[in-house]
């Protein structure tokens, strides 16, 4: 005979295939709807909707005795997974790349393999041109001299010096297709992207903010630097019409000021972070048995920096031409921060707080 844990364990087992199944019949209520949205040119995305989902689910929840912000927790990792399905189905559906010969310089890498995936979801027939093999390539080339420029589409996602050294190339080859450049920082492409619009290149130039883990595109931004060849740009947009990503236009100047505060300033913070953890003596098994909210969120994204290309991340601070007013900036902050704890100052600790309080509230 079952005992009663057993009895109830099972009953458990069942609830949990009833949610399951609950969350496949979802899903394809999803599916349908984003079909329809499509044939009707309607956004994927409705905040409204979201809105009213989560609050009456909030709601059933305080008068079921559960946990309100267990209920918006799990309306939201579904609202996110409709979304992306929903995403990827507009994508593959409206096809601006259909059938488009694409080829991507640097496939092999990570955000190669990102763009080599979103062209394959589109029916494009991609060719990865990469010193390193590719095993489940369409077609693979160890260079893209061996590949050739018979393709609608060039992408360029390798490291900074390679890139600008592509682009110099591409531009005596004279491609006749779209190329663009996915590099991170701009100002050291500068001559190299100039020369490929001078040259009547059609030539733009990228910079997805966001990883090659990245599924959904909702709430990510991808900068558009337009080098001279405004109808590159508008075609390199087109492309990612039927996603969800924020586009935005930036001068390639500005571009770069800002990654000096965007990429490069919260990289060294979580460096800065990192290395006094790890230099410390203190394991962090032993802190996070007394870690508060803030410190594991800011060892979550430490963690994720410290896993990241040392090679990039310091292409990212060192070929900044803008990148040391910031980190000058961190390190007088730091000292300031130091001074006031030291002297027991906790008027001048009180002002860096202000500070900070009075710039998020602009």
């Amino acid at each position: 005979m079952p005992t009663e844990l057993q009895q109830l364990r099972a009953a458990l087992d069942a609830v949990d295939v009833e949610l399951l199944d609950a969350i496949a019949r979802r899903q394809k209520l999803v599916a349908e709807i984003g079909d329809i949205k499509r044939r009707a040119g309607r956004a994927t995305r409705d905040f409204a909707r979201e809105k009213e989902v989560i609050d009456a689910a909030r709601a059933r929840a305080v008068a079921a005795g559960v946990d309100a912000d267990l209920a918006e927790d799990l309306m939201t990792r579904l609202i996110r997974a409709s979304l992306t399905a929903q995403e990827a189905a507009r994508v593959a559906a409206e096809r601006h790349a259909d059938g488009r010969r694409v080829l991507v310089i640097g496939g092999a890498g990570k955000m190669g393999r990102w763009f080599t995936q979103y062209f394959q979801s589109q029916q494009s027939q991609v060719t990865i041109a990469d010193p390193r093999p590719v095993a489940d390539a369409e077609r693979w080339f160890p260079s893209w001299q061996e590949a050739g420029l018979d393709f609608d589409i060039i992408v360029v996602a390798t490291d900074l010096a390679l890139t600008g050294r592509i682009l110099a190339e591409l531009a005596a080859a004279r491609p006749s297709g779209l190329v663009f450049d996915i590099g991170s920082l701009k100002t050291p492409l500068r001559d190299a992207l100039h020369a490929a619009a001078a040259a009547d290149l059609q030539v733009t130039s990228l910079h997805p903010m966001f990883g090659p883990t990245t599924r959904l595109l909702s709430g990510k931004h991808m900068i558009f630097v337009d080098v001279g060849c405004a109808r590159a740009t508008a075609a390199a947009k087109e492309l990612f019409a039927a996603t969800m990503v924020e586009q935005v236009d930036m001068q390639l100047d500005e571009h770069d000021r800002l990654i000096a505060y965007v990429l490069g300033l919260s990289h060294a913070l979580n460096i800065a972070f990192f290395t006094a953890l790890a230099e410390s003596g203190e394991a962090v098994p032993r802190l996070r048995t007394m870690s508060s909210t803030t410190f594991d969120a800011q060892l979550s994204v430490a963690r994720e920096v410290a896993a990241e290309s040392p090679s990039l991340y310091f292409e990212i601070q060192h070929l900044n031409e803008f990148g040391l007013h910031p980190l000058a900036a961190l390190s007088d902050a730091t000292d300031r921060l130091l001074a006031s704890v030291q002297s027991g100052d906790s008027e001048a600790f009180a002002e860096l707080m202000r500070n900070g309080s009075l710039y998020f509230e602009s």
